[in-house]
């Protein structure tokens, strides 16, 4: 089975704009590069930058709860450390999210985007060497769109590989084989990693990130068509190296049987 990487995103902030890259560099234990560095509390979640932790993505101004999200479009330069983002109706925001002035006015940027979705406060949060990820052990996420394709034929209709905000996207695997590799090694370019576990897929599959409209249920789409919710793999990566678009992506081989 010969695979190859489609495509490669980040997203700097927790459930806002995909960013697409042309290469990354990954390193053994860490999650993707500038993925998921900042999140909006949407009320107080408990997070304490001077103790970071996982906290759940409900906590957060995410998808998965406020499909307007969708309607921003942001950036972040790695040079400068600045974020950029923009909206329909809304002026544009430009500024250091690690400073606490700029840090301020994007939470209030986030506020007039998302209006009464707002349960309370809402505040930008981060920590040196924290990511906000899905799942505590989340590191990197990789889709295999030959699944996202057999999706589409059971659903009728096309699905924008985005809804699953990967790091990866693999061209060239059967679909559905990666729910069976739990534990296996791969290659990824020059990284090689360790497949954690399958993700298991949630209501933010349902938004368009073009249109930011709740127009597919995508989960009970994957129960009915298959019996579970999974789509895609987060592997833990166990030598660094750098990985870019057209790189090979190894199949896992089962372990020999003594």
């Amino acid at each position: 089975m010969d695979a190859h990487v489609a495509a490669l995103y980040r997203h700097p902030i927790k459930g806002f704009t995909p960013e697409r890259l042309n290469t990354a560099a990954l390193s053994a234990g860490a999650c993707f590069p500038n993925d998921r560095l900042f999140a909006v509390e949407n009320g107080p979640s408990g997070f304490d930058p001077a103790a970071p932790a996982y906290v759940p993505k409900q906590k957060f101004t995410v998808l998965a709860a406020i499909a307007e999200v969708a309607r921003a479009r942001t950036a972040y330069d790695d040079a400068t450390g600045v974020m950029t983002a923009t909206a329909p109706g809304l002026p544009a925001f430009s500024g250091r999210l690690t400073e606490p002035a700029a840090a301020e006015a994007f939470a209030a940027w986030v506020g007039q985007l998302i209006g009464d979705e707002a349960k309370g406060p809402l505040k930008l949060v981060q920590a040196d060497g924290h990511r906000f990820m899905d799942h505590p052990l989340g590191h990197v996420s990789i889709v295999n769109l030959a699944s996202v394709r057999d999706l589409e034929a059971k659903m009728g209709r096309e699905i924008d590989p985005l809804r699953f905000r990967a790091n990866l996207y693999v061209e060239g695997w059967p679909a559905w084989v990666e729910n069976d590799w739990v534990g296996r090694e791969l290659m990824a370019g020059f990284a090689r990693a360790k497949v954690f576990k399958p993700i298991v897929r949630c209501a933010a599959t349902h938004v368009d990130p073009t249109t930011a409209e709740r127009d597919a249920d995508i989960v009970k789409a994957l129960f009915d068509s298959y019996g579970h919710m999974f789509c895609g793999i987060y592997i833990h990566v166990t030598d660094g190296g750098s990985v870019s678009v057209g790189d090979a992506v190894t199949t896992p081989q089962a372990e020999a049987r003594a």
